[in-house]
């Protein structure tokens, strides 16, 4: 039985940036809008075979929060790979790069003194 699932999306702007994103969906754990400070929507386009991509981020977003964000984003890339895959090998190497790129991130964090 096919069923649809909605997925909504706001996203609020001002001169300087996005200052706002808030989602909800049908089937979300919790109910109405949820707020995000970052979000990243890729979508694939296989006539064309090419990403379309939308990245927004809210103007508070720390450094040190993007680099959470991109961290737990690459280890949920590696599971959707292998799930998509099977292939452990390649899941495995997406998994190294994300510890290295945090480890990476943090530190140049702290060279910059915590700064955001």
């Amino acid at each position: 039985m096919e069923r649809q699932h909605d997925i909504r999306l706001r996203v609020v702007m001002d001169d300087d940036g996005v200052t706002d994103i808030r989602w909800e969906a049908d089937d979300a754990p919790e109910t109405g809008e949820q707020e995000a400070k970052a979000m990243l929507l890729a979508l694939w386009d296989a006539d064309a075979r090419n990403a379309m991509r939308i990245d927004l981020w809210t103007e508070d977003m720390t450094v040190e929060d993007m680099n959470d964000f991109f961290f737990q984003t690459f280890l949920t890339l590696a599971d959707t790979y292998q799930r998509a895959t099977r292939d452990a090998e390649v899941m495995s190497d997406i998994k190294h790069f994300a510890r290295e790129f945090a480890e990476k991130a943090a530190a140049r964090e702290r060279r910059r003194g915590g700064a955001s």
